[in-house]
């Protein structure tokens, strides 16, 4: 995989002050992967050292006053020429600087306050579809076993459960929230591991609970508060669906968002909840660009086959009927099942970085589906889902 990374963060001596700003996680990342070193001002001639820049009104202002606009602006489209033929999905750059930074930058007045807005380079790579985050995206995703990556197994799929090298095993039973009566459905597994997977700390969780059961949302969402207790920040989602015609084929697929078909709501009861302060949470992006775009450079440089698209939950325990089918179509959705998204909801919610993975095991409507045959192709993919999720893993 190629990532296009700011050489400042890679300890490169080109920064204003004639220094560096080295990131320990970004430095660990490039050791994984193909890098594309970029420095818009060193593209542009600019000297190393010189006077701070910030933008001011669109305009890119030195600390001395000078106007430097042209110079930043050769310097990205430098840049940007290196990340379109270097063919790199991910950039990973400075935050906050006039050139790269991402969502915030530096308000102009030299103060170190900031103001939205994008650095010069870092908005013509998101014009070309390139997923752009900041050092600090690369930190939050970094596991440790203080912050371990949370692993939730949907139907099928729960055989991941047994790579890990356990340090201890909890029963869901014994988690706050989840119901004392609930059974594992066959393919589900109710007793959770605490370890490694490639020395990578994770808390595997293989099998969950459902709606279509008669469980509350906030039931279905316990194991994902659980691992918020436990200090994780990632969470990767893994559930079988249906594929949608037209839309998507059977296979493995990396979703991008989510349309909540359920009816139900787990931030509704958010008074509940001690972590969520408002239940009035913004959605975009609740699966994180970043998790998503290295999965798809994981499944890329592996050979593994595996498509992206639209999740929509239902409520279940029926499948999708003709009408709804082509209802989903029209709404551009491309995977549908019976979870997740309420999960998604919360662990957006707590703050937690996303993955969503899924195993389309048929085409929606099919009327031959059963959920013994959702279990079978399943275990026809087992190789390519491990491969990719242990790829993520090594990745972060």
């Amino acid at each position: 995989m190629r990532v296009i990374v700011s050489e400042c963060l890679r300890g490169v001596a080109c920064r204003y002050d004639g220094g560096a700003k080295p990131v320990s996680a970004v430095q660990e990342l490039c050791e994984k992967v193909d890098v594309v070193g970029v420095c818009p001002e060193v593209a542009s001639g600019l000297p190393v050292p010189r006077p701070p820049a910030e933008q001011v009104d669109g305009r890119v202002i030195l600390k001395d006053g000078s106007d430097v606009t042209e110079d930043f602006k050769r310097g990205a489209d430098i840049s940007l020429g290196r990340a379109k033929a270097s063919g790199a999905p991910l950039a990973v750059l400075k935050a906050k600087s006039p050139s790269c930074g991402v969502g915030v930058i530096y308000d102009g007045s030299h103060t170190g306050k900031l103001t939205k807005g994008d650095g010069i380079l870092a908005h013509l790579l998101q014009e070309e579809g390139i997923c752009v985050v900041t050092e600090d995206i690369v930190k939050s995703c970094k596991p440790s076993v203080e912050h371990p990556v949370a692993i939730v197994l949907g139907t099928g799929l729960g055989h991941l459960g047994s790579l890990v090298k356990p340090a201890r095993h909890i029963d869901y039973h014994d988690i706050d929230g989840f119901p004392d009566e609930a059974r594992p459905m066959a393919g589900h597994s109710f007793q959770a591991a605490v370890g490694t997977i490639d020395d990578v700390p994770v808390v595997v969780y293989p099998g969950r609970i459902h709606l279509y059961q008669g469980y509350s949302a906030m039931e279905i969402t316990s194991l994902v508060r659980h691992a918020h207790h436990l200090g994780c920040r990632d969470i990767i989602f893994a559930c079988a669906t249906g594929s949608v015609p037209g839309n998507a084929s059977t296979g493995l697929g990396i979703l991008t968002d989510q349309i909540n078909l359920t009816g139900r709501n787990p931030l509704a009861e958010w008074d509940e909840i001690r972590e969520v302060e408002t239940p009035f949470v913004g959605m975009t992006d609740a699966y994180t660009p970043y998790l998503r775009t290295l999965a798809r450079g994981v499944a890329d440089d592996l050979g593994i086959s595996v498509e992206e698209g639209v999740y929509a939950g239902t409520l279940g325990p029926t499948f999708e009927t003709p009408a709804e089918i082509g209802m989903l179509r029209m709404l551009g959705v491309s995977y549908v099942g019976m979870s997740t998204v309420c999960e998604v909801i919360m662990a957006h919610a707590l703050g937690m970085n996303v993955l969503g993975l899924t195993l389309a095991a048929n085409e929606s409507g099919d009327a031959t589906v059963t959920h013994e045959s959702v279990l079978a192709e399943a275990g026809r993919h087992a190789d390519d889902f491990e491969r990719l999720v242990r790829g993520v893993l090594h990745l972060l």
